[in-house]
């Protein structure tokens, strides 16, 4: 694709002149594809680190141990403890900049216990374009983000991704689940638990893309407009299994799967009555 070798190439340079560096590690197709191209380039000079906390599921920690080893990576995970910062807790608007502050500081101390260079992050040049309070934390951190200083999109990085055959070039993003709570509404341990429950279910089951959003007792399901058939046609048994988890309502969101739809609701906050 004309300029897509320019972009990768100015990747390598990035690196390259990074000479050692710490990679925020999630497993999802961002930082495996900058994994790959850092230690290709810098061999054990790229590490990947892994923040494991309530707010991951575990099939994607298993899966993010398992790709690193196939890429060759040294990795590490260590734990982060999210639910005992009591801003993150309260569910602000600003909660991924309270998260990220956290992991990033925990990921400080790996990079001088390793006498590395950089610490980066898998944001992207499209990830400008969405709330992201995560950006500034990185930013106040001097975190580096060698794809999106490349200029590389999330179309780009599949594009690559799938040219390198790393594995997960098609893998729909897949956020904290912090990010199922509305905003105001305080984050338990619990909750993360039956989100996590949940979504491993409809994994198992064969869906791809979507989210449990948790209101209460409520599950609210976003898949895409093209499952919603296969969901009302397994809906007897998602019904069983969500109440069994804990939920006492479930629900089918009609408007379909929307990453990032709770940001939504800050834009009805801010916006203005009609009359």
């Amino acid at each position: 694709m004309p300029g897509l070798q320019d972009k990768y190439k100015n990747l390598q340079d990035i690196l390259y002149d990074m000479q050692s560096v710490l990679i925020g590690f999630s497993g999802g197709i961002d930082s495996t594809f900058l994994l790959k191209v850092a230690h290709d380039l810098l061999g054990d000079g790229a590490l990947a680190a892994t923040a494991n906390s309530a707010t991951l599921t575990p099939s994607e920690l298993v899966e993010a141990k398992r790709i690193a080893k196939d890429i060759g990576a040294p990795h590490e995970v260590i734990w982060s403890d999210e639910l005992a910062c009591a801003d993150f807790v309260k569910n602000p608007p600003e909660r991924c900049y309270h998260c990220k502050k956290i992991r990033f500081s925990i990921f400080k101390k790996l990079q001088v216990e390793r006498s590395l260079k950089w610490i980066a992050d898998g944001t992207n040049a499209d990830d400008e374009g969405d709330f992201r309070p995560g950006l500034r934390a990185a930013a106040e951190m001097g975190i580096r983000s060698p794809l999106k200083e490349a200029n590389l999109t999330k179309s780009n990085i599949r594009e690559l991704s799938r040219a390198l055959s790393l594995p997960n070039w098609d893998k729909p993003s897949m956020a904290c689940l912090a990010s199922r709570v509305p905003y105001g509404e305080i984050i338990t341990e619990q909750k993360l638990y039956q989100i996590a429950r949940a979504e491993e279910y409809l994994k198992e089951i064969g869906f791809k893309e979507f989210r449990i959003r948790h209101h209460g007792n409520l599950a609210r399901i976003e898949v895409p407009k093209n499952e919603m058939n296969r969901t009302l046609e397994k809906s007897d048994e998602i019904v069983k299994k969500l109440k069994a988890i804990g939920f006492h309502f479930v629900s089918l969101d009609l408007s379909g799967f929307k990453s990032g739809s709770m940001n939504q609701m800050l834009e009805i906050r801010n916006k203005k009555p009609d009359f």
